[in-house]
């Protein structure tokens, strides 16, 4: 869902949270401004937060895809 706020196009998300290692906030900065996002609560944040979120879920996908290979290959 997107709303606007001080003319900026907002975003409704919620992150992952679990008991273990995703429980803590998590810190963003876009363009100088930060951002502390609290796990397990739908929060409203500008577009531009939600794509660097969407961005680093993609690049941690990608590191295990690339972490499981490397050590496939190291067992062949």
């Amino acid at each position: 869902m997107a709303a606007k706020k001080n003319d900026k196009q907002m975003v409704k998300i919620r992150l992952f949270k679990d008991n273990e290692r995703y429980k803590g906030d998590v810190f963003v900065s876009v363009n100088g401004r930060n951002y502390q996002i609290k796990r397990g609560e739908e929060v409203l944040v500008p577009a531009e937060v939600a794509e660097v979120l969407e961005h680093s879920a993609t690049q941690d996908e990608l590191t295990a895809r690339r972490i499981e290979a490397a050590a496939a290959r190291a067992l062949q």
